[in-house]
């Protein structure tokens, strides 16, 4: 079956050749007809797992058919097929371009949010550059719901990355678009999220500015979210270490997005804390919160500030 396909896949490129040549009689070469030999080729090639000779087809059929940008992106996805990441997304990238200046940016947005999830499992660097240029796109065209959506991307890997400056900034961007689309419950999820961040940059000042600058989005003040940020923010003034392990475990931080769950179970007060005497300690299980908290190590342990 594979044979079969490559030789069908040569044959068609000796077609292509053919509409390129010129004679007596057929002064200029058949560009359009040979791009679609080549294009013919390289599924072709595809079908028979000839990902090298794949992409050079499409490539090929990329040069004949300016007009088919298609063709530069699916050369792309068949170094993806190989495994050539780096390669591949270059190609990517060179057809996003292509796509905006062809005047079709939401191609090119889709382009590139495909290019990040690609590369996101071996260059988070990477994959930030790319959401964060697609969310740019989408932006530009006023969808900021596909745009908040990738920039929402962006900042969870930031956050993996340590690169805490760079995530307040992208939450507030977040939040700023969610505010503007009037979902007001996401605006609510991401202060606490800008919170736990600037608690972790060591910022106590900008995390309470985020909560009081909440309070004029509608539902805000004395929500849950609202509720449970003030305590926190209070436990880590004062010290509080039971208080503020007790409001980082509670469910409505630990099943947030696991990245900001992850700093909300490594977060420790300042100095190490303080701990309330037993005899204080609420009724059940979190009586033995200090122990469990120790338990709770991970990459973020100690904060990262």
């Amino acid at each position: 079956m594979a044979a079969q396909k490559i030789n069908e896949a040569h044959e068609h490129i000796a077609k292509a050749e053919k509409c390129l040549k010129t004679s007596l009689t057929k002064w200029k070469p058949d560009f359009d007809s040979a791009a679609s030999e080549y294009a013919k080729a390289a599924v072709c090639f595809k079908n028979a797992k000839q990902y090298e000779q794949a992409k050079d087809a499409y490539l090929k059929e990329a040069e004949y058919h300016t007009e088919n940008k298609t063709a530069i992106e699916q050369a792309g996805m068949m170094m993806k097929e190989q495994k050539k990441m780096p390669e591949a997304i270059q190609y990517i990238e060179k057809a996003c371009m292509m796509y905006m200046e062809n005047g079709t940016p939401d191609t090119a947005a889709m382009a590139l949010d495909r290019a990040g999830k690609l590369i996101e499992p071996l260059n988070l660097e990477k994959a930030v550059d790319l959401y964060q240029k697609a969310a740019g796109v989408f932006e530009n065209e006023d969808r900021l719901r596909q745009a908040v959506e990738l920039l929402g991307k962006a900042s969870r890997l930031l956050v993996r990355l340590k690169r805490l400056d760079e995530a307040a900034v992208a939450l507030q961007k977040e939040k700023n678009m969610y505010k503007e689309i009037e979902n007001f419950p996401m605006c609510f999820k991401k202060t606490t999220a800008q919170v736990l961040v600037h608690l972790h940059r060591g910022d106590y000042v900008a995390a309470d500015k985020c909560v009081r600058e909440s309070y004029s989005l509608p539902g805000y003040s004395g929500s849950e979210d609202c509720v449970a940020m003030e305590t926190l923010l209070q436990g880590y003034d004062e010290q509080d270490e039971d208080q503020v392990y007790r409001v980082c475990n509670s469910p409505l931080l630990k099943y947030m997005d696991n990245d900001y769950a992850k700093l909300a179970i490594s977060l420790r007060v300042p100095g190490g804390g303080k701990k309330k005497k037993a005899a204080a300690a609420p009724q059940g299980g979190a009586s033995g919160a200090p122990a469990a908290a120790n338990e709770e190590e991970d990459e973020y342990e100690g904060g990262l500030c």
